[in-house]
C-alpha cells in the first residue's frame, strides 16, 4: 500500500497529499502516518514545503471529516432505532440504550471529537456519531480542524526532520495503532459485558 501512495504524492504533489488524507479519513485502514511522514520527507528533497504539507493535508482531513459527519446526519437517531427494533434483541440493544449513549455524545462531544482525532481509527469514524447527534457544524469544524492541525503537524514535522529514515516514524506508529486497537477492543467487550450483566440484573 505504501508504494501507491508515495507514487500519488509524488505525482500531484499537494492535490495528492489532500486526496488521499481526505480518502484516509473515509477509509481508516489507509495510514495516516505514512501519507504525512513521507510527505514531511518530501519537503527535503523536492520544493513542497512544510507549511503547504500542512495546509492541504489539513484541509484533505476536514473534508473526509465533513463527508463522514453527514453521513452521520442521514443515519441519526430515529433512523437507528428503526433497526434496533429489528436487531436489537441479538445485540442486545434497547431505545433507551441509545437515547442514553446520544445524550452522552451531546454532553462530552466537543471533547470526544477533539481527543480523537490522536486515535487510530475512531479519529476518522468519530465524525459519525458528531453527526448522528446533531453537534453544531461549526462547533465540529472548530474542534475537528484544531485536532487534525495538530496531528498533520507532529507527523510531517517527523517526517522531515528524519528525512530518509522516515519510515521510522511509521514502523513505531504501528506499535502505537495495535495497542490503540487492543484498549479499544478491551473498552468495547467490557461495555458489552456490563450491558448484559445490567440488563440480566433487570430482569431478576
Amino acid at each position: 500500500m505504501s508504494s501507491w501512495i508515495q507514487q500519488i504524492m509524488e505525482q500531484f504533489g499537494y492535490i495528492g497529499v489532500a486526496f488521499l488524507i481526505m480518502i484516509e479519513n473515509i477509509f481508516p485502514p489507509i495510514p495516516s502516518e505514512v501519507i504525512l511522514t513521507f510527505g514531511g520527507f518530501m519537503t527535503t528533497t523536492t520544493s513542497l514545503t512544510i507549511t503547504g504539507m500542512i495546509i492541504v493535508s489539513t484541509i484533505g482531513s476536514v473534508i473526509g471529516a465533513l463527508i463522514l459527519y453527514s453521513l452521520g446526519s442521514f443515519l441519526d437517531v430515529y433512523r437507528l432505532e428503526k433497526i434496533i427494533d429489528r436487531w436489537g434483541h441479538i445485540l442486545r440493544l434497547s431505545k433507551n440504550d441509545l437515547h442514553k449513549a446520544n445524550q452522552w455524545f451531546i454532553k462530552h462531544g466537543v471533547t470526544t471529537v477533539f481527543f480523537c482525532r490522536f486515535i487510530p481509527l475512531i479519529r476518522s469514524l468519530i465524525s459519525i456519531p458528531a453527526g448522528m447527534s446533531k453537534m453544531r457544524i461549526s462547533t465540529f469544524l472548530l474542534f475537528t480542524t484544531f485536532g487534525s492541525l495538530i496531528w498533520n503537524t507532529v507527523l510531517i514535522y517527523l517526517g522531515a526532520i528524519l528525512g530518509s529514515n522516515w519510515e521510522l516514524i511509521v514502523y513505531y506508529m504501528s506499535i502505537y495503532s495495535k495497542l490503540a486497537y487492543f484498549f479499544i477492543f478491551l473498552a468495547l467487550l467490557l461495555t458489552l459485558i456490563w450491558v448484559i450483566r445490567r440488563k440480566k440484573k433487570g430482569n431478576n
